[in-house]
């Protein structure tokens, strides 16, 4: 799931599959044909399709909106029948905008089953509800949190002239509405899903209203409906910060490098906020800003989505502490220029303020012992103005699952560690099948042995095949090194 950070960390990075003619696409319930498309990113030609749907489905003769789709057909002439769909994370990002990367994952269960990318109501290309970017506006602007209120607010007001703008409907269970529109429109019978991050919220809600229409199901960095971000963010974020300083004591090389690790950074987080002066992640430019803990923790908790980047986060809090900033604020920015990392915020908001800013008083996880509360600030003050969608209280049901459920985790995830699949998972009952990678992050799909792991859970014929799978190899992935600086010698 997403943090306030408002930069998609699904992400796992995914590349090209093959193309077969329109005509071995199912079609025989499709109101829209499919029709030849290019994707910028995929090499070989793809399928296209919309899907009209009502925007308020109480008013089918109101609003519509097109849902965008797009088929990447399975290379062998005799391809099964059950598709794999990906679900995108978030909430706010654009599946078809991750179609170039995930077709690399999805190279084996392209061979003979379609893979299918739906853009959800509030992004991409269906109906989207972009903000201004401000990622090139000045550090000072991006991290002022009455700034950052009045952009939302600003932005709230601009989508609501849009014809599509009523940001009360474009809740998670509208979306899987949508997405099992397109299945129908595909003509075919069951699907397989695979959700990541805020996916997985979305992947179990689609269980819960079709289930007859599923297959198999993978959901990776689990974000159960009532998880009530960004409560959660802070515990989570703290205990694998606290892993991170442990890690680091417990390899000689690091604990050599940096052997007052924890006292840099209980007094740099003391020291603040100061004055300081660093290079704006994006243009490059010096600015010189008032550096305050919550700028502090907001840099630290981006890389730790990433065990590779997180691996040079004592270097950079050790630099930090001796008063240079950049190492720390470069790393807290990296993520968030990758390609894909684009939210649609207004959809974002009228997710996480419909679905979880009214269980944010009963949330029963307590702040992190530095993370405290202020992540959550923001995203309280917004949801109070922001047009709020009503949502079943069975929605935040989780009941036994009648399919084979793959559970994903990464031991080190500070978003949506192991903690929230095992009590799914045992919510799920029997058909759940639960993984956990030590030494990943935040998704786990594309490391190491993983995307096999997936694929043979995906292809196994019967159901009780796909629970029996080995799964030890996630056990075996290592946990990068802590970084360290490369020491030039001088030629004489």
């Amino acid at each position: 799931m997403k943090e306030r950070k408002s930069r998609s960390r699904l992400v796992l990075t995914f590349a090209a599959a093959g193309s077969l003619a329109a005509s071995a696409l199912p079609s025989a319930s499709a109101a829209e044909p499919l029709t030849p498309c290019r994707v910028a990113g995929i090499r070989n030609e793809v399928q296209c399709g919309v899907v009209q749907r009502a925007l308020d489905p109480a008013r089918p003769d109101g609003p519509r909106i097109a849902i965008h789709y797009v088929v990447v057909p399975a290379m062998a002439r005799r391809k099964l029948p059950d598709p794999v769909f990906l679900l995108a994370g978030g909430p706010g990002q654009s599946a078809i905008s991750l179609a170039p990367d995930v077709m690399a994952l999805f190279t084996r269960l392209n061979n003979r089953r379609d893979i299918v990318f739906v853009d959800q109501r509030g992004t991409g290309k269906s109906a989207p509800l972009m903000c201004e970017d401000t990622r090139l506006r000045s550090l000072a602007e991006q991290v002022d949190p009455e700034k950052q209120f009045t952009h939302l607010l600003r932005c709230r007001d601009q989508l609501k002239t849009l014809p599509h703008g009523d940001l009360r409907f474009y809740t998670t269970p509208l979306a899987m509405q949508d997405l099992d529109a397109v299945r129908r429109q595909l003509g075919v019978e069951r699907i397989n899903l695979v959700g990541a991050s805020y996916g997985t919220r979305a992947a179990l809600d689609y269980a819960r209203q079709f289930p007859a229409s599923l297959r198999r199901s993978v959901i990776d960095g689990v974000a159960p409906p009532d998880m009530a971000l960004p409560a959660s963010m802070s515990t989570d974020g703290q205990a694998a910060f606290d892993a991170l300083l442990a890690a680091c004591e417990a390899e000689p090389a690091c604990a050599k490098a940096q052997p007052t690790l924890r006292a840099d950074w209980a007094g740099l987080l003391a020291s603040l906020p100061k004055t300081v002066t660093v290079s704006h992640p994006l243009s490059g430019q010096p600015e010189t800003i008032r550096f305050s803990r919550e700028m502090l923790l907001g840099a630290v908790r981006g890389p730790l989505y990433s065990p590779a980047v997180s691996a040079a986060l004592p270097q950079a809090v050790a630099e930090a502490a001796r008063g240079r900033f950049g190492a720390l604020v470069g790393l807290g920015g990296l993520l968030s220029t990758r390609k894909g990392s684009e939210l649609a915020m207004g959809m974002h908001f009228s997710v996480v303020c419909a679905e979880d800013a009214p269980r944010l008083a009963q949330a029963a996880d307590s702040p992190g012992r530095d993370f405290g509360g202020e992540g959550a600030a923001l995203y309280q003050r917004v949801c109070t103005e922001w047009p709020r969608g009503e949502v079943s209280p069975a929605f935040y049901e989780l009941r036994s699952s009648d399919t084979p459920v793959l559970l994903l985790s990464g031991g080190l995830d500070p978003a949506t560690p192991p903690r929230h699949a095992a009590r799914v998972a045992k919510l799920l009952g029997t058909n759940a099948l639960q993984v956990v990678v030590p030494n990943a992050g935040h998704g786990v799909m594309g490391i190491g042995c993983m995307r096999d792991v997936v694929y043979r859970f995906i292809d196994a014929a019967e159901a009780k095949d796909a629970l029996a799978i080995d799964t030890a190899c996630a056990k075996a992935i290592p946990r990068p090194p802590a970084f360290a600086p490369l020491k030039l010698e001088h030629q004489p």
